[in-house]
């Protein structure tokens, strides 16, 4: 099972501003010395030693993560690949970025199939602009509990706020209202409804070898941490959770029922349900790359002081992969 993280932005795109930029190169040149330009070994040297905020972006993009479903793993050289065997969860403006991966390799899908956490519009910005979603060689295949996704998915492309209706997109577009758990690529796709404004859906897929959880736009409360036969079925002993992690303690408190979590209960719901490894998800729009790097350093120093160390932290950043 591959995952890679396309879109990991909440509510809308974030780029990076020219001030912003401009602020990254004057931290980086006042880290430099003469003795890190002296040879190309010493600028590489220079490079790799600078904080990950620094060198580097997050991402701008909103949610758009796919999962391929693999019998083997693929060798690294061809990570960029995309087998038949993929599943994308949400629609966000990350989505444009896969499609432009896509455009790279000469072996693509003929089929897609895209699973929607809710439809808020950082969910779905990015169809309209999914290129192959207008070759009429390809199906595309949308899920949902939600019995408003159809209408959802044309209304964004209806005048006057898209100048292309979903009719011209030439592709064959089925609609699958879920009602259960199903089965895709062997692996068994589970759904479990969460705390959000107009409500959210997680996703589990378990290939049978590994269990991987995509839980974006969930405000977690008592509830989710009751080990009841449903909670326990869904979220015991997952290997991989990437869950919305929007907030600061603080600012999850002053932002109640706004739909998010903070970071610290996504760290205490890992540990609660054995989850070996959590991805900080949905990153608030206002923060810039080095608050992200300190949540996130933040995250970690909160599990050993809580005694958590077993459970492995990351940040999702655009372009991110990761293989169980």
């Amino acid at each position: 099972m591959r995952i890679r993280f396309w879109g990991v932005r909440g509510s809308l795109p974030s780029p990076l501003l020219p001030a912003q930029i401009k602020s990254k190169i004057s931290a980086i040149m006042e880290r430099l010395s003469p003795a890190d330009l002296e040879s190309a070994e010493s600028r590489e040297r220079f490079l790799a030693g600078l904080p990950p905020w620094l060198f580097g972006s997050v991402g701008a993009n909103t949610p758009c993560v796919t999962v391929q479903i693999e019998n083997e793993k693929l060798p690294v050289q061809k990570k960029l690949s995309f087998p038949g065997k993929m599943i994308v969860f949400d629609a966000g403006s990350g989505m444009k970025e896969l499609a432009a991966a896509i455009a790279k390799v000469k072996q693509v899908p003929s089929q897609y199939n895209v699973f929607f956490s809710h439809f808020h519009l950082d969910h779905i910005m990015g169809f309209p602009f999914f290129t192959p979603a207008y070759d009429p060689t390809v199906t595309m295949n949308f899920y949902s509990p939600m019995e408003v996704m159809k209408a959802a998915m044309q209304g964004q492309m209806d005048p006057p706020y898209f100048p292309v209706p979903m009719d011209y997109m030439a592709s064959q577009k089925n609609f699958h209202t879920l009602s259960g758990p199903m089965k895709l690529f062997g692996a068994s796709i589970s759904y479990r409804k969460m705390s959000h404004p107009g409500d959210s859906y997680s996703y589990k897929v378990d290939d049978g070898k590994h269990k991987f959880i995509y839980a974006s736009d969930t405000e977690l409360s008592a509830d989710d941490f009751v080990k009841n036969d449903e909670n326990t079925a869904f979220f015991a002993n997952t290997d991989l959770i990437v869950i919305d992690s929007q907030y600061t303690l603080g600012e999850a408190i002053k932002k109640l029922s706004w739909g998010h979590s903070a970071f610290s209960f996504a760290v205490e719901f890992a540990a609660n349900w054995n989850i070996k490894h959590i991805v900080l998800f949905h990153h608030d729009p206002s923060y810039d790359d080095q608050k992200l790097y300190n949540n996130l350093q933040s995250a970690k120093w909160y599990t050993e002081r809580m005694n958590m160390k077993r459970i492995k932290i990351s940040l999702a950043i655009e372009g991110m992969e990761i293989c169980l």
